[in-house]
This record gives structure tokens, sequence and C-alpha cells, in this order.
């Protein structure tokens, strides 16, 4: 759920973003006023106190004014917001390479534990295969006695492979589905990356079309 909040507030960020170029592109067209370009350089001293993605995207809306039906989004909350983002994804890609390099070290105790177990069930098929007077060590033991110390061994490495491999099946869930993740989230990126530019190459052609307008206008006002 974390991801798709972060998916669709990346996306909502790169709209806004080409949004506020379209209208600072069409800005020039009408002359502000003086009082109009005093009220854009009032302080705001209004803070913001939820500094969650979803948090600091709500308040850059909040804060930003309204033009032809689009948002005048701040530069500065808009690169805030941005690094919020990207610091967001760093974060992710540290915790999957520290989750490899986890599965690495406990595949490696896998191993080790494998051979452990295989030595002691061959020391057991030895033992089988003696008296059952038992020197182990210096020190004698009846076989039932040795079979049970054995199999005891036995017993807590095969508890403590299981325990291994339950979290390495968790932990190699876990790093798929966070490859998967991060691939679907690059996918989309790039996606609404392409389509962005599309958009304002179309509001490009539009605000000249709009300019061509307005100099046969004042051509005929001539």
């Amino acid at each position: 759920m974390a991801k798709q909040r972060l998916l669709f507030i990346t996306t909502l960020l790169i709209s806004s973003f080409f949004a506020s170029i379209s209208n600072a592109q069409t800005r020039p067209v009408t002359v502000p006023k003086p009082v109009a370009t005093q009220q854009y350089r009032r302080v705001d001293t209004v803070k913001n106190t939820d500094f969650s993605l979803n948090g600091q995207y709500r308040f850059m809306l909040s804060r930003s004014k309204s033009s032809y039906g689009a948002k005048l989004i701040n530069p500065a909350r808009l690169d805030a917001l941005w690094k919020s983002v990207n610091d967001t994804l760093r974060k992710e890609r540290v915790e999957l390479t520290k989750a490899k390099a986890k599965i690495a070290e406990q595949e490696k105790s896998i191993s080790s534990l494998n051979g452990k177990v295989s030595g002691t069930e061959d020391t057991l098929n030895e033992a089988n295969a003696k008296v059952d007077e038992i020197s182990f060590l210096g020190i004698s033991f009846t076989k039932s006695t040795y079979n049970i110390l054995v199999w005891s061994i036995i017993g807590v490495l095969a508890i403590a492979l299981f325990v291994v491999i339950a979290r390495s099946t968790k932990s190699i869930l876990e790093a798929k589905h966070r490859t998967q993740l991060y691939d679907e989230i690059s996918a989309e990126y790039q996606a609404y990356k392409t389509k962005s530019n599309e958009q304002q190459r179309k509001l490009a052609r539009e605000l000249q079309d709009e300019r061509n307008v307005i100099e046969e206008m004042k051509s005929r006002g001539r």
C-alpha cells in the first residue's frame, strides 16, 4: 500500500511540475499589475507538520494558487517533495542491497550446516557398525547412550537448519518483491515521463497558436 501511494505521489508530482512550467510560459501574455506582483512576493509563514510524502504533497497543493484550472506550484516546495521521493527510492535500493547480502550470508550458513549434518550422519553410521561398547575421546559409552547423544546433536542442528532455511525463504521472497516493485515503479515513471513530454509539446503548440492569433489581431488593429 505504501509503494502504491509513493507511485501515485510521484505521478502527480511530475504532472504538477509540467503544469507549473506551462503556466509560467503563458504568464507573459497578460501583464500583471503591480499589486499582483507584491502578492506573489509575500512570505508564506505556514509550516508543514506532516513530513510524509502524502503530507508534503497535500501541503504543497493547499499552499498553491490556482490559475485557469491549474495549480501554480512553488518551486521550492516542488524541489523539496522531489528530493523526498528520491530519498525514499534510494532507501528502497539500500534495503534491497542489504536483503541480498543477508541472503548470501544465510546461504553460506545453510551450506555449513548441511556439511555438519552430513558429517554427523556418517559418524552415526560408523557407530552402528561397532560393538555396544564405544570409546569417544577416551570415555567409554554404551551404544544406546552414544546414539542418544548423537541424535540429540543432529536434532539441534536440524532445528537450526530449519530456522535458517525459513528465514532465508522469507528474505528471498522479500527481495523478489522489492525488485519487482522497483521495476514497476521505474516502468511507470518512464511511461508518465513520456506522456508528460507529449503533453508539454502539445501545450507548446497551443501556446504558439495563441501567440499567432494575438499577433494577427494586433496586425489587424493597426
